[in-house]
């Protein structure tokens, strides 16, 4: 699974909308729509934002693994 479909997923799986995250990462939601359809690269600061946010692993958000290992 590619990273963007990941981050759409645990998005829609948490009820947050594109503009609620974009708040959240302190970008706009048009910014990170692009990231969401792959067609720019995320930050690795956004990536550990989310990790944390969401409470998986970076592995899991990147989608290395299909095994969100919760942080704590």
């Amino acid at each position: 699974m590619h990273y963007y479909q990941r981050l759409c997923d645990l998005r829609e799986d948490n009820d947050k909308t594109q503009a609620e995250i974009a708040q959240i990462l302190n970008i706009t939601r048009p910014q990170y729509s692009l990231y969401e359809r792959g067609t720019r690269e995320m930050p690795m600061h956004h990536f550990v934002t989310l990790a944390k946010y969401y409470n998986v692993s970076l592995d899991y958000l990147a989608g290395l693994t299909d095994t969100p290992r919760k942080l704590y």
